[in-house]
């Protein structure tokens, strides 16, 4: 019996005991989330440490009379001691349920869905991988930290949902630091490793740390034509998700995005943006029981759907979606544009071509204008030419404006980003982007 198999196996037993322990009214829905990863960091281009993490643990939420509590358990890996763990967590949860109010805003889903998708992308061995990073950074100053491996999702109810999620991935996220302290900071990321691939992302960070050597160009508050890269795009995107698709954000009118919305304002027509769930790392189901679907976000500049948790359905009247009780997308995926690659820089001419954006927050939320710093490869490009890297500058400007008016073209190639966060566990996150072409951004100082 292979792992994934044994672990979906595993999950429900535990499913089943949990069904023959209720009592009367009593109603459950249980959440499963475990991960087999490989970690290595870096430092100098060296192997600093290297490890695996395997852990499980389930989400039990107990639900009767409008009341309703949660709890986390670890499992073991040990049947009868998860078996025990969870009767357990059962009992405490019984013991405080009585103690709560009923919730108002409880909203179960009684359909019994099933859902199955397991993604069985091989990837490398991990010494395989080391080697190809050791060997490609020789005789450079590289920081970084490559996390791989099966993350694998599931989802019970006692209405008889049931659904499983399996997808294997590799994130190296990676900085070349130059000698006079200017670093290239690049992610290679994704469900298949290519070598080819790999090296073709490494060489580009490479010559752009080259770059970094030029005399520094300090450039003048004013507005700059840029190309912004799809890791810097995926900072601005970060921003607009901070409730800007969130139906309660919506209703509440606290949206960045409220003038979109509205009907107010619109993006460029080249802006389509997708919370693209199929064949992404993400469960085709949320942990408060609904399944989920692609849902259009931005559809050619305008307004599409909205993101819908339970909470909010019940508090607004909407039909929820599938949407976290945070109601951010979790599967960006935009559209790809026609400008090539690479043409980028000869379409630039004269301008920033900016690599990322740093410390970004709202400097007028209604208006969907962001603030932040450009950082790492930054650079001044005249004629087509990347001439020299650019000082570390503040930039203030609207989204409506970047990615409405002074939209010129997004590229057509894209970029997969994935969450790079290992806090508590790897996170299931991703973006998938093109770069943009902008024909004015602001800088402030």
């Amino acid at each position: 019996m292979n792992p994934s198999t044994s672990q979906s196996a595993s999950f429900k037993t535990l499913v089943g005991s949990l069904r023959d322990a209720l009592h009367g009214p009593e109603q459950f829905t249980l959440s499963y989330a475990a991960e087999l990863s490989a970690f290595v960091r870096f430092n100098n281009a060296k192997v600093r440490q290297a490890g695996q993490v395997q852990q499980a643990n389930i989400g039990l939420k107990l639900i009767n009379g409008g009341r309703h509590a949660d709890l986390q358990i670890t499992l073991a890996g040990d049947p009868h001691v998860d078996a025990q763990r969870l009767s357990e967590g059962l009992q405490q949860l019984r013991e405080t349920l009585p103690l709560l109010p009923a919730d108002p805003y409880l909203l179960l889903n009684h359909n019994g869905w099933q859902s199955n998708n397991v993604q069985s992308h091989p990837l490398p061995d991990t010494e395989e991988v080391v080697a190809q990073i050791t060997q490609a950074a020789e005789g450079l100053d590289l920081v970084g930290f490559y996390a791989a491996g099966q993350i694998s999702r599931g989802f019970a109810s006692s209405s008889g949902a049931f659904g499983w999620h399996e997808a294997n991935s590799f994130n190296f996220d990676f900085s070349l630091f130059h000698e006079n302290g200017q670093a290239v900071k690049a992610s290679y990321a994704g469900h298949d490793w290519s070598s080819e691939g790999f090296a073709k992302r490494f060489q580009q960070a490479r010559e752009q740390l080259e770059f970094l050597g030029r005399p520094l160009r300090t450039l003048a508050p004013g507005q700059y034509r840029a190309y912004l890269a799809p890791a810097a795009l995926e900072e601005i995107m970060g921003m607009l998700c901070w409730g800007g698709f969130s139906a309660q954000s919506i209703a509440s009118k606290s949206s960045p995005l409220q003038k979109l919305y509205g009907g107010d304002n619109a993006f460029n027509p080249l802006v389509s943006l997708d919370e693209k769930v199929s064949g992404s790392l993400s469960p085709a189901f949320s942990d408060e029981g609904y399944p989920r679907s692609d849902l259009g976000l931005i559809v050619n500049g305008k307004a599409g759907a909205q993101l819908v948790s339970s909470r909010s359905a019940a508090e607004y009247g909407l039909t929820a979606n599938g949407a976290s009780g945070g109601e951010s997308p979790s599967a960006l995926n935009m559209k790809a544009g026609a400008l090539p690659d690479a043409d980028i820089l000869k379409r630039l001419g004269t301008g920033l071509y900016i690599s990322n954006l740093w410390y970004l927050n709202f400097s007028d939320q209604p208006a969907a204008r962001l603030t932040g710093m450009t950082r790492f490869a930054t650079f001044w490009v005249e004629n087509g030419e990347i001439q020299a890297p650019v000082s570390t500058m503040r930039f203030d400007d609207s989204a409506f404006s970047l990615l409405g008016s002074q939209l010129e073209a997004l590229t057509e190639e894209r970029e997969l980003l994935l969450s790079a966060s290992t806090y508590s566990q790897r996170a299931t996150a991703s973006a998938l982007l093109p770069g943009a072409l902008v024909s004015q951004l602001t800088l402030t100082l």
